[in-house]
């Protein structure tokens, strides 16, 4: 695995692999509710893309940074997507390719959400274990944002996430205009850690529909 250092600058913090070389394009990571920017799916998954020539930011959110645990509040979302935007432009003074954008559960949600504000921000979304409603509340959808988004998109999710079935994800899925993929974890819950997990399909799967 390609070895990370640590990064800070200005409300940025985290882990920066680098490819080598960095002419390629870069991927800002972050993390869930009840993680940081060091939980093992994202480590491995930065490895991945750092081996496949993808310079990788792993990045705290500002509700991470200002305590070790604990879920974020609703209060500071908005912070927590200002915090994202103040990664991609640090690590896009990195790259010379495109950005990409993207993280799991509560950060892969930010994500799109800021994408969908702010087009341009970033040329691809990653979301692993996107949340499209809380456990047991399929009706309390986590989608209105969905068809303002006009960047290509690939989601990991787990076939027995409670967060949201194959078949909701799929038709959720289907309000995004632009290219989509899923990639689907067979008895993985929400946090992906069951099932057999390809890294390297998530990889191409994102290569794929992201712009060279």
């Amino acid at each position: 695995m390609t070895a990370a250092s640590e990064f800070a600058e200005g409300g940025v913090r985290g882990l920066l692999h680098r490819a080598d070389p960095a002419v390629g394009p870069g991927l800002v990571l972050t993390h869930g509710a009840g993680g940081d920017c060091r939980m093992p799916l994202l480590v491995a998954a930065a490895g991945a893309f750092a081996a496949a020539g993808v310079t990788v930011l792993r990045c705290d959110l500002p509700f991470r940074q200002k305590r070790p645990k604990g879920p974020p509040s609703p209060a500071g979302a908005a912070a927590d997507r200002a915090g994202l935007r103040e990664a991609v432009a640090a690590l896009r003074r990195l790259v010379a390719g495109p950005v990409l954008l993207g993280g799991q559960s509560y950060g892969g949600r930010q994500a799109t959400m800021l994408a969908a504000d702010e087009p341009g921000m970033a040329q691809a979304l990653l979301l692993f274990s996107y949340p499209l409603h809380p456990p047991g509340k399929p009706e309390r959808l986590r989608t209105e944002h969905f068809p303002r988004l006009t960047v290509p998109a690939v989601f990991v999710s787990g076939t027995a996430d409670p967060f949201g079935t194959p078949d909701e994800l799929r038709a959720a899925v289907g309000l995004i205009a632009a290219t989509t993929q899923i990639v689907t974890v067979g008895g993985a819950g929400h946090d992906l850690k069951r099932g057999r997990f390809d890294l390297a399909a998530v990889v191409a799967a994102l290569v794929a529909v992201a712009p060279r």
